[in-house]
């Protein structure tokens, strides 16, 4: 027994290390589908009546202030190497004031000695950090003690629970097993002490699982929607060994809900839920775009992953990835400076963001 489980976690960090190889280096762009935000562009206020330094960026997730509506979104964790880019990001979060969820924990759940690649809280006193297991493992052997046990691991705010069935498919090892997720979902909210969120991982939540979702227990979405990464595209690199599954992948490379459609959807349906926005954002306008369509949060995956990669080899990419999630903020306040919101608040009540 003791055996099968090395070869489990063996094969759960080799996979986190392929992933990040092919997001780094391969082309995993959603092919047909844009997230959508170029359908809709803000009304430039000529005379916005306030002061650009007096725009207020701040808000509050899971309990803690935060100085932008930010996210890094959850991508990495399990070798040595994610965990230096992990460090990274962290730290860099907590100078910027961005909320930081960390890749799946799965491998350290599997084999503890690997825990202290997720555990950044010490880079990161301040932010909130949200913890992340995959969904399915609730129908593979894991339960609340496991979810439990993620969120003290990564001295977590929250844990988010990923939805990933198309790239479950589409990995030679996947776990399909979805029935009856919904209900085990449900006791994990009622059972640990931390929120628990639903996040999608780059193909979309529509109103109907979200509301049902949120009826579950949940605390908050990520929509994750298509137009960013595409995780059928991550694995086609990797079914070297299955030709059939990596000829398929290339049916889906663009499957799913554009992110500012999943967005509306979900907010129109859930006027009071916690939506955060994901896949396919690449600057501040698209944060502000993505606010102004309901989002409290905006999140950003991989077009941070390469300047978290160059800043744990060295200094320069330090200053690169904070250089880069600075033009963000700036891009996002410039963005509300134009349309004359002074708050996120007046940013979520805008008339200013029209359909092209």
């Amino acid at each position: 027994m003791t055996d099968k489980l090395d070869d489990e976690h063996l094969v759960t960090a080799k996979r986190k290390g392929e992933h990040i190889r092919i997001c780094l280096t391969e082309d995993v762009q959603s092919v047909g589908t844009e997230p959508g935000f170029a359908q809709y562009r803000f009304r430039h206020h000529a005379l916005p009546e306030l002061a650009f330094n007096d725009i207020d960026l701040s808000t509050t997730f899971l309990d803690r202030d935060m100085e932008v509506p930010l996210l890094i979104s959850s991508m990495t964790g399990g070798t040595d190497e994610t965990a230096v880019i992990n460090a990274r990001l962290a730290e860099a979060a907590e100078a910027r004031g961005w909320a930081m969820g960390l890749g799946s924990i799965r491998a350290a759940i599997e084999n503890e000695s690997l825990a202290a690649t997720f555990q950044v809280r010490r880079y990161a006193p301040t932010i909130p950090i949200i913890a992340n297991l995959g969904a399915v493992q609730l129908n593979y052997g894991y339960g609340v003690d496991e979810c439990r046990r993620a969120a003290e691991l990564a001295e977590a705010d929250a844990l988010v629970l990923h939805l990933n069935s198309l790239q479950e498919v589409f990995q030679p090892e996947g776990n399909t097993n979805f029935r009856g997720l919904l209900a085990r979902i449900g006791e994990v909210c009622r059972s640990i002490d931390v929120p628990v969120g639903v996040k999608e991982v780059g193909w979309g939540i529509d109103a109907e699982t979200a509301d049902r979702l949120v009826q579950a227990g949940v605390s908050f979405i990520d929509v994750a929607g298509a137009g960013g990464t595409s995780w059928s595209q991550v694995e086609k690199y990797r079914a070297s060994s299955d030709p059939l599954r990596a000829e398929a992948a290339e049916a889906f490379a663009g499957w799913g809900i554009p992110t500012a459609a999943a967005i509306r959807e979900v907010r129109a349906a859930l006027p009071h839920a916690t939506v955060i926005a994901s896949g396919g954002l690449h600057s501040g306008v698209d944060a502000a775009k993505a606010i102004a369509l309901g989002a409290d949060l905006a999140g950003f995956g991989r077009s941070l992953l390469a300047g978290a990669a160059e800043a744990a080899a060295g200094s320069a990419g330090e200053r690169e990835l904070h250089r880069q999630m600075e033009r963000t903020e700036f891009e996002l306040r410039t963005a509300m400076f134009g349309i004359g919101a002074g708050s996120l608040q007046e940013l979520r009540s805008t008339n200013r963001l029209v359909r092209t």
